[in-house]
């Protein structure tokens, strides 16, 4: 939308930000501007043209319907709770199917995350060492023992380790 516009940009933000705030989401169903004010927005371009909703504008209809917008915005937003709770729910559950779980066996050989207060730079390994599973203690949870049979002073969970292919 902005590619045209290259430098002038500023002065295009508003329109991009009115398009983004009047378009329903697809996990909620609803627009960002109706969740917040409980009615739809006029757009921009329509204000000046004499329309048939800016025709037919009761004040007192308008009141009434108003009053009715603002006794249901609860009951719309708990509609569009729900809505993202389950498109939150479909995004786990797709994200899940990818996921492949890690577990190790006792004697395997793993490689464990360098710790975060070790890590100099993003240049450096992010993996150290070679250690070997001598303990399962829960389904993601091992004791680890280095390659000259010391054992590490903690246990290391599942997601600070990988495996080790010889």
């Amino acid at each position: 939308m902005l590619e045209g516009v290259k430098g002038s940009w500023v002065e295009e933000l508003p329109g991009v930000l009115w398009v983004y705030q009047t378009t329903p989401r697809s996990s909620t169903g609803e627009t960002p501007y109706c969740l917040v004010y409980g009615t739809e927005a006029i757009i921009h371009a329509k204000i000046g043209e004499e329309t048939q909703r800016v025709a037919q504008y009761d004040a007192e209809e308008n009141r009434e319907e108003r009053a009715f917008d603002l006794d249901v915005i609860e009951e719309k937003r708990d509609i569009t709770y729900a809505r993202i709770l389950h498109h939150k729910g479909l995004m786990i559950r797709s994200s899940n199917r990818k996921i492949k779980p890690r577990c190790f066996q006792v004697g395997d050989l793993v490689l464990k995350k360098v710790e975060v207060s070790k890590h100099v730079g993003k240049l450096n390994p992010g993996w150290e060492g070679l250690f070997k599973v001598i303990k399962i203690k829960k389904p993601e949870i091992y004791k680890l023992q280095d390659m000259e049979g010391k054992d590490l002073p903690r246990s290391w969970n599942v997601h600070n380790l990988k495996k080790f292919y010889t």
